[in-house]
């Protein structure tokens, strides 16, 4: 049975307090200038629990509860209740607050995330990321399911807050409504650190986003096995590699085999936070703290064949170490313990990837907008890595894929 989300109510959420007129006016920094506007989507499964009062007679009481806990959390974060001036690198924090949208589903919450239908799994979204559509800075969906389950989603312009940003907010929003006295010191001077400039915006981003090309997001997991062949292979050419890094490179070679008159370089979002000096200095600056680096691979270097581990080295020797701090984690919890799953879904820039921690065991989920014409061929590599078996000639282990 197909999955009919049905909107119940729509709320402004604003500040519990009102926000001080000399805070009213945030300056954007460089590095926000240079992200679009489209909105990040957040997306989180909770199982119905009796004992922690997640159940269908409790609906009213939680949405209640989730709705004050935002509006105590948004008084810590305040711009977020703002607008942003477009003629003008600056949020206003006028505390007009955020849109906070009831609905209820006719299915079971184990049946929505057993299909993950993309189409599906949108409905769950308040906004469409793909759109452009500009709503308030925080736009919020809670979803009640037929046994008791919800989901909720939040969506946040990425021109405004970076994934560790976002989570500082949702997690900081889960504690206060679990009862937490959480108090955070956020920043919102990253402009002081970074100042804005005058310049029209991100080619890059304008370019990644902007295309007549299909385009579909699609996710893959990468189990413990699959894993397991691609860290074996890897560790031909560099030391101790990580999930993240094979993975990365291991989509890198996929992008490549579908085009192969282009170059593709792969960008990852490196945190500039631990990576400071002095140390901790922007460990709680709000805002995109993060800058692209990009890997080039040499074909030519390789007397023109360019296999899976020379791939991770240079991901390697441009990124250096790329760890498990960019898998994106999904423990929130408001009360009910953590999501049963955790995903993003559409992505607005093509070729883009999100990695996240899979729903059982230490696997990997990689949500991947592609070509729709490729996606096939992408699901074959991704499954060929079930074939092979742990051990085996690393030299034909790889080849096919």
């Amino acid at each position: 049975m197909k999955a009919y989300v049905q909107e119940i109510s729509r709320d402004i959420i604003k500040p519990s307090c009102e926000t001080p007129q000399h805070l009213r006016t945030l300056r954007l920094s460089y590095l926000d200038q240079l992200l679009p506007s489209f909105y990040v989507p957040l997306l989180f499964f909770y199982r119905a629990d009796e004992l922690r009062g997640l159940t269908t007679s409790n609906h009213v009481q939680i949405s209640q509860k989730l709705k004050q806990s935002l509006s105590n959390t948004l008084t810590s974060f305040y711009p977020l209740a703002g607008s942003i001036i477009r003629d003008n690198p600056i949020v206003d924090s006028n505390d007009s607050g955020v849109e906070f949208i009831e609905a209820r589903v006719n299915t079971q919450l184990m049946e929505a995330i057993r299909e993950l239908d993309m189409e599906n799994l949108k409905q769950y979204l308040p906004v469409d990321p793909t759109t452009g559509e500009e709503r308030t800075l925080v736009v919020v969906q809670v979803t009640f399911f037929h046994c008791g389950g919800i989901a909720i989603a939040m969506c946040m312009p990425h021109q405004v807050a970076d994934f560790a940003s976002i989570m500082a907010f949702v997690n900081t929003w889960a504690a206060t409504c679990r009862g937490e006295a959480e108090h955070p010191s956020v920043s919102f001077d990253l402009a002081s650190y970074f100042p804005p400039r005058d310049f029209p915006g991100s080619d890059f981003w304008q370019s990644s986003s902007a295309t007549n090309e299909k385009f579909v997001t699609k996710r893959f997991v990468f189990d413990e096995k699959k894993l397991a062949v691609l860290l074996q292979e890897a560790a031909i050419s560099v030391k101790n590699p990580t999930r993240v890094e094979v993975v990365s490179a291991f989509i890198w070679k996929q992008f490549k085999k579908m085009e192969p008159g282009k170059t593709f370089a792969a960008g990852h979002a490196v945190n500039l936070r631990p990576r400071i000096r002095p140390p901790h200095l922007l460990d709680n600056v709000f805002g995109n703290c993060f800058v692209l680096k990009f890997a080039f691979s040499n074909s030519a270097k390789y007397e023109g064949v360019e296999e899976f581990h020379d791939l991770v080295r240079e991901l390697r020797s441009t990124i250096r170490t790329v760890d498990d701090e960019y898998i994106q984690k999904s423990q929130v919890d408001y009360g009910w313990g953590s999501p049963i799953w955790f995903c993003t879904t559409a992505l607005a820039a093509k070729n883009s990837t999100v990695l996240v921690d899979s729903k059982y065991g230490h696997g990997i989920e990689a949500w991947v907008n592609v070509k729709r014409d490729n996606v096939e061929m992408l699901e074959t590599q991704v499954n060929l890595l079930s074939t092979f078996e742990r051990g085996t000639d690393s030299s034909t282990t790889l080849g096919r894929v």
